[in-house]
């Protein structure tokens, strides 16, 4: 039997010890090799050549959507299941979105894992999140759904501000709240939407319909 060669990418060495040991155990599964950050993934990955990467989304600060974008890019063949904590499926949308064919959250059951490994590798999709029809309707249609749903009114209303070019203290003003409370939203917003600067604050607005070209 020919066995479905998969890679682990997860920052917490115990967590793959574990995976490597459940996956290890099926007659019809191989792990090849395992990463604990992008780079490393990325280097070895091309080494292996394996059929499916098990891939967490979040990577010690980086975004392990930032993986499976490279891999989109450079190794279509490759087929990415992302597991997760994140049960919103507004998660599942962007996973969707940026190229994984199968999306499990961690605290899904040991088999749904294996059925999302063995499903990408025949070509097919795989979601451990129960969908409501509205959910299901945004997977198939991508337009209908977007990562400002991850925001909070208020959040958006900061984010507003800050793309906008107004500072912190104008926007406490506006929105009745302490320049400290603003602060803390907007060091959420860029840890939230895995920005760095303003200036990308501005391009994410832009992008997603939140502030309109000038």
């Amino acid at each position: 039997m020919v066995r479905i060669r998969v890679f682990l990418v997860d920052d917490h060495a115990v967590l793959r010890a574990g995976l490597r040991l459940l996956l290890n155990a099926q007659a019809d599964l191989e792990v090849v090799g395992e990463a604990g950050t992008i780079r490393e993934a990325l280097v070895a990955i091309r080494e292996c050549s394996p059929d499916v990467v098990c891939l967490d989304w979040s990577l010690r600060g980086e975004s392990g959507l930032t993986l499976l974008e490279n891999l989109r890019s450079q190794m279509s063949n490759v087929k990415v299941v992302v597991l997760t904590m994140h049960d919103d499926p507004a998660y599942l949308h962007q996973a969707m979105q940026c190229g994984a064919s199968a999306f499990v959250v961690k605290q899904a059951a040991e088999a749904e894992l294996l059925t999302a490994i063995r499903a990408v590798h025949q070509g097919r999709t795989f979601v451990s999140l129960p969908l409501s029809p509205a959910n299901a309707k945004s997977l198939t249609n991508p337009g209908s759904a977007s990562r400002p749903a991850l925001l909070s009114t208020r959040e958006q209303s900061v984010l507003l501000g800050l793309a906008g070019g107004h500072t912190n203290k104008e926007i406490a003003e506006q929105l009745d709240l302490s320049v400290k409370t603003v602060e803390t939203y907007r060091s959420r917003l860029l840890g939230k939407l895995e920005l760095r600067t303003r200036s990308e604050l501005v391009q994410y607005a832009l992008e997603h319909g939140l502030l309109k070209k000038t």
